[in-house]
């Protein structure tokens, strides 16, 4: 039985994870083939104020050699902020699309105003 189209903007929480995956997976292996000891998560809400997505981490230009078994870094998209920014599925395809470039970014040690200046901010 195929899945039910989904309904913006009622997504659960479930219907959305497969949607950032659907985007992870779209991204250009150039972007993704050098992560190494990353995870994507997504969570409802931030902890604290209002954010589409954070990279929890230390960039490849910050660490030196890692330990053994280091915990993985950790991209994390919001659900609830991004269908509050969105006012389509498209939107927020594409918006899902930006935040994962964007956090990705952070990894590989490219600041905020860098992002902007590439217009992935």
């Amino acid at each position: 039985m195929p899945d039910a189209p989904l309904e913006f903007p009622n997504i659960d929480l479930d219907a959305f994870e497969q949607l950032v995956f659907a985007e992870l997976d779209a991204l250009p292996d150039a972007a993704v083939d050098g992560l190494d000891n990353v995870v994507f998560l997504v969570e409802d809400r931030p902890e604290d104020g209002w954010m589409l997505g954070i990279y929890d981490g230390v960039d490849l230009t910050e660490r030196g050699t890692y330990d053994w078994g280091p915990l993985p870094d950790r991209i994390i998209l919001f659900r609830e902020p991004l269908l509050e920014f969105c006012s389509s599925l498209d939107e927020l395809r594409h918006e899902i699309h930006v935040t994962l470039v964007h956090e990705i970014g952070h990894y590989y040690g490219i600041d905020d105003a860098q992002l902007h200046d590439l217009g992935w901010g």
